[in-house]
């Protein structure tokens, strides 16, 4: 997931900001900010009594043509358009409490299109000024830089605003005030133009009509010419809307088939859940808050704790990963007597993640400008800049190893791919030597952990706020080898699934009671170890304990999940078992990965297009989770319907046919993405379905 880098950051941020104010000592100076309140009124009343020939811009350097608009159409707007002063923001309040915008008024800036001769119209710019207090007073003020709203015409460049906003600090403080104290850079301004579509764009708008076009021909195909739906053309069931549609909503009785792992519906959707909220945190404590030193305290409260620790999230899904990637295959293998085609499990893989991964990295550049915009917006989508230079290391699967992360959540991504890469030595050794190669698989997991606990150990990484670093989350959080254990720990349970498949194991009432115990104690230590050390006032864990806490927990944490899966399976999940295996998780399940991939473009949308500021509390974030997450859900069908379900369907076309192996006919059977599928697949490879 976009890890908990955010939070922490901002925490911290906090944490210093809050620190460094001392109210006796801020208070004159403060009065002195007090006077750029009304900076609109100021500018103007300013700018009135300025003759042209009067501005320091002609100082240096004879005036050029676009110096001169943009001096005309100051002029005109301060004759006339009030609309221009209207929309400028001013001194934030609740600076004390962490509030760095005032937003103004976005859409009447931009909305603003006045022709004031034939041939010459004035539209809106909108800009944000960073303003220094610190810089402004020469003192060390406690109060962080602040941005606020303004509006100017169009033909005014950033270096036109801050040589009128530099003579207007003169002004008001009397003394020369340094040029960065109060900036206007063009990266921060907006105008109502948008940039024409370049190739890319025009490219992603044919494809998806295409898809569109196809989806309807073959759903009009599907319900208007076919009368019996079992014997629907493979060409017409990869595209129908009406047959992917009846495979993803319907509910299969996990009783048809005892190959089926109903748990695991419930466990991956709320892994998902989990992220998604997750993510919903970081993102808010992005956006224009008024309160976001709240944050200080909150990080202190034991609900916090599932929000920071989030990255177990993570680890579920490495679990069902590899436990699928163990399981599936060794099936397989069993049936072909040890064969087993490794290119097209590569080729089923690559078919049914790339596509939607290439469609969603062109969506969220193109895309996002062309539905939204917002005084947040800028320049577009945040990583636009990470995706130009290199998009291609994120379809090549290594962009965990590099600076530049075009999908911030596709990371995980890389990981499971790269793990899935080295699943077919691992399949044939287990298959050839047994539970020889088991015990060198369980002598690889001791490996790995201690090398995770070596590198936190010896370059005193952390993952807490208190002294986090990005070089320790990014070496100890995205790197393939730190989370293979938990991968590995899934792969070894599929095995034992695999070698003791059909088989009831019977436990007494009492072990079953200190499975569950220990399950639910590895779980709540996992999440809420770290909850005394979190307190601002409590000492720092020392390094060896924060080295020895994560190493355990990577592994407890796997350990217990598969307790739940396997008491589920054999009947002693309980009440576990009827919440994780009931059938309404099973649409949302085969639609996860899907959700795992269009989800942060919901949020940046929602949070970035905000035109006022936002309050941070639970509450606030959970509404604004729910709507996030229903729009998800639509758009991520929209999106399985044009991308994932036609191109993952072509494995019904690339089969093997004449004397291959007949497919395994069935009501249900674990598909693709460990979930029950009504389809009758061949056993195929899973793939991830969310981080």
């Amino acid at each position: 997931m976009v890890n908990i880098v955010g939070v922490v950051f901002l925490c911290g941020l906090v944490l210093v900001s809050a620190d460094t104010f001392t109210e006796g000592a801020v208070r004159p100076e403060f009065q002195r900010v007090e006077q750029l309140r009304s900076l609109g009124l100021a500018f103007a009343g300013h700018f009135q009594d300025v003759e042209l020939n009067e501005t320091s811009l002609f100082d240096t350097r004879v005036p050029t043509q676009e110096d001169l608009l943009c001096l005309s159409d100051l002029t005109a707007v301060m004759m006339g358009l009030e609309s221009v002063l209207d929309s400028w923001g001013s001194i934030p309040s609740g600076l004390f409490t962490g509030n760095v915008y005032d937003l103004g008024n976005f859409d009447e800036c931009l909305n603003i299109i006045k022709e004031v001769s034939q041939g010459r119209t004035i539209q809106g710019k909108y800009c944000f000024l960073s303003v220094s207090p610190s810089k402004i007073l020469g003192v060390d003020s406690g109060i962080g830089n602040f941005k606020t709203a303004t509006c100017f015409p169009a033909s005014c460049s950033a270096a036109h605003i801050n040589t009128f906003v530099g003579q207007l600090m003169k002004q008001f403080f009397n003394v020369n005030i340094p040029s960065s104290a109060m900036i206007i850079s063009d990266t921060s301004c907006q105008t109502s133009e948008r940039e024409p579509w370049d190739g890319l764009t025009i490219f992603m708008i044919s494809f998806l009509s295409l898809m569109v076009a196809l989806v309807a021909l073959f759903t009009l195909w599907d319900y208007c010419l076919v009368k019996n739906q079992e014997r629907l053309p493979a060409l017409v069931k990869v595209f129908s809307a009406r047959a992917n549609s009846r495979v993803l909503f319907r509910v299969v009785d996990a009783r048809a088939n005892p190959n089926v792992i109903e748990c695991l519906n419930g466990i991956r959707c709320l892994s998902l859940i989990w992220v998604v909220f997750c993510h919903q945190y970081v993102l808010s404590l992005l956006a224009a808050n008024i309160n976001i030193f709240n944050a200080v305290s909150w990080v202190q409260t034991p609900y916090a704790s599932l929000i920071v620790h989030g990255l177990f999230s993570v680890d579920s899904f490495f679990v069902l990963g590899g436990m699928l990637v163990a399981l599936i295959p060794l099936r397989l293998m069993d049936r072909t007597q040890g064969k087993l085609n490794v290119p097209m499990m590569y080729l089923h893989r690559l078919i049914r993640i790339v596509p939607l991964l290439a469609i969603a990295i062109v969506v969220y550049m193109k895309f996002m400008p062309m539905v939204t915009d917002g005084p947040l917006f800028e320049d577009g989508y945040s990583q636009k800049s990470e995706c130009e230079r290199s998009w291609y290391l994120t379809l090549l699967f290594v962009n965990n190893y590099t600076e530049d992360n075009c999908l911030g959540h596709s990371w995980y991504l890389a990981v499971d791919m790269q793990l899935f890469l080295i699943s077919p030595i691992l399949l044939i050794a287990l298959y050839k030597w047994g539970k020889k190669a088991a015990a060198g698989i369980v002598v690889i997991i001791v490996l790995l952990s201690g090398c995770l606990f070596a590198t936190m150990l010896v370059k005193e990484y952390s993952l807490m706020y208190k002294k986090y670093t990005p070089e320790g989350m990014k070496e100890i959080y995205n790197s393939t080898h730190t989370h293979a254990t938990p991968w590995l720990v899934g792969f070894l349970f599929g095995y034992y699934q695999h070698i003791n498949k059909g088989k009831k194991v019977r436990l007494s009432r009492s072990a079953v009671c200190w499975g569950w115990i220990l399950c639910l104690a590895m779980i709540f230590t996992s999440i809420f170890a770290l909850y005394p050390a979190s307190q601002w006032s409590a000492p720092a864990l020392s390094t060896v304990a924060e080295s020895s806490y994560y190493t355990l927990t990577r592994v407890g944490w796997s350990m217990a999940l598969c307790w739940v899966i396997f008491a589920c399976m054999h009947g002693y999940g309980g009440l576990a078992n009827s919440f994780l295996s009931s059938p309404l998780w099973q649409p949302l399940s085969r639609l996860s990965y899907s959700v795992y991939i269009w989800h942060m473009f919901c949020q940046e949308l929602n949070v970035r297009s905000t035109r006022t500021n936002s309050y941070f509390s639970d509450y606030t974030i959970m509404l604004n989770f729910w709507s996030t997450f229903g729009f998800t859900v639509l758009f991520a069908y929209v999106m399985y319907l044009l991308v994932e379900a036609p191109f993952g369907g072509l494995d019904l076309l690339l089969g093997p046919k004449g004397k291959s192996p007949p497919p395994v006919k069935q009501k249900s059977q674990i598909d693709d993405n460990g979930s029950s599928n009504v389809k009758e697949h061949r056993v195929t490879i899973p793939t991830p379905a969310a981080e």
